[in-house]
């Protein structure tokens, strides 16, 4: 299967790549091994589509306080809990953050953190799906992708500088 890609290169987090169908956005790498495996997967083209310059603007007039709402066609794969999880994730407002549990309570499964955790780590739209914003309920960074808490540490600081 084709898809087609662009990247935005970041002077905060490096290159982000950004992979459309053709119809909606369909995945953000933020980090190269993911991105390298992701091209293992899909036969990627690279492309200047309208939708891939939205997209790459987008980004860029959020990493530079002037957007924090996006507006693309997304397009996301999971369960219907992932699906759950990641609608609630989209009603986060730029600038705040809440727990694992805050998300688990909305969206009425108020045991299923871990779950919670697992559906935001499946995330594969990265800062247009913000998973950046949910933290551990003591407030510390955890979870981000595994182990890359620094890529949600400079998220959560450059959403704080330009909210206030």
């Amino acid at each position: 299967m084709k898809q087609e890609y662009n990247v935005y290169k970041s002077e905060l987090l490096g290159p982000i790549y950004i992979v459309s169908d053709g119809d909606a956005i369909v995945s953000v790498q933020l980090f190269e091994e993911e991105w390298l495996w992701h091209c293992q997967q899909y036969e990627m083209i690279k492309s200047n589509s309208s939708l891939l310059e939205s997209a790459v603007q987008q980004l860029d007039e959020y990493f530079h306080g002037k957007r924090q709402t996006f507006h693309l066609p997304l397009k996301w794969k999971g369960t219907k809990f992932q699906e759950q999880v990641w609608q609630a994730l989209c009603e986060i407002p730029y600038g705040t953050t809440v727990s694992y549990s805050d998300i688990a309570e909305k969206i009425g499964r108020p045991k299923a953190v871990r779950a919670v955790g697992q559906a935001n780590r499946a995330n594969e739209l990265a800062i247009f799906v913000p998973c950046h914003r949910v933290i551990g309920k003591n407030g510390s960074l955890t979870g981000y992708a595994g182990s890359r808490i620094d890529a949600k540490a400079l998220l959560l600081e450059l959403e704080q500088r330009y909210s206030i």
